[in-house]
């Protein structure tokens, strides 16, 4: 892969697999933009301070300046990975409504509007490749968490969409469908879903930032539109 000159917008940069994947491509010598609410732990990416961007990404504003940074910056994007989400679970009587609602926003309404922006200027520059991290839940559902399932369900609506849309176009959308992977997802949870669905071995968020590198090394003809990765334990 040749990477000199590449520019990168990393969503949810500050930890699990969008801080593993800025990691990586970073030592790639990619550019990356990482975006994150908290600026302290994107530290630990050495990014040039001005593209470590710390904000909301349900503000539009905020959405805005990010996009307006990159192109300032460096007048061209080649990748967006939206890999920032939240996980709410629970049964109808557990289930906080706001916090759903909140997810929702943040994994639907937000990644879509964030997706459209670079895709608009995808379309100007010619090129340009979206990778979406959704989740081995946004092709299955399971008791307590058809929220959430949902909001991964409908970005792989959106992707296939975009894929049509984008056929025979130098612009790429791809979905990644991890499995269990330890992140900090999981850290509130009463009984982490390890233990509940008995997965020896989960995955790790490092893995999945080689699965990215593998599929951004394809030809340029070559496209992989869904990618699922599942640790051997896991029967969903």
């Amino acid at each position: 892969m040749v990477n000199k000159g590449k520019i990168g917008l990393v969503t949810g940069a500050s930890s699990g697999i969008g801080f593993a994947i800025a990691r990586a491509l970073k030592s790639d010598n990619f550019k990356i933009i990482g975006v994150a609410r908290r600026k302290d732990r994107m530290e630990e990416l050495q990014l040039d301070p001005d593209d470590m961007q710390a904000g909301d990404l349900n503000s539009p504003e905020f959405q805005d300046s990010v996009v307006e940074h990159v192109y300032s910056k460096y007048g061209k994007c080649d990748y967006l990975f939206n890999c920032a989400g939240v996980m709410e679970v629970g049964t109808i009587e557990e289930m906080d409504i706001d916090k759903m609602a909140s997810m929702i926003r943040l994994n639907v309404e937000s990644t879509f509007r964030l997706t459209y922006q670079m895709l608009k200027r995808f379309r100007e520059q010619g090129s340009g490749h979206i990778i979406n991290i959704s989740s081995v839940l946004g092709t299955k559902v399971r008791p307590t968490a058809g929220a959430y399932a949902a909001t991964k369900y409908a970005l792989e609506a959106l992707s296939e969409a975009l894929r049509m849309e984008l056929s025979g176009t130098d612009i790429l959308i791809t979905c990644i469908e991890p499995g269990l992977v330890m992140t900090e997802l999981h850290q509130n949870w009463k009984v982490h879903p390890r233990e509940s669905m008995n997965i020896q071995e989960p995955l790790d968020a490092g893995y999945i930032a080689e699965i990215v590198r593998f599929i951004m090394d394809q030809p340029a003809h070559v496209r992989i539109p869904k990618l699922m990765i599942l640790p051997k334990d896991q029967q969903i």
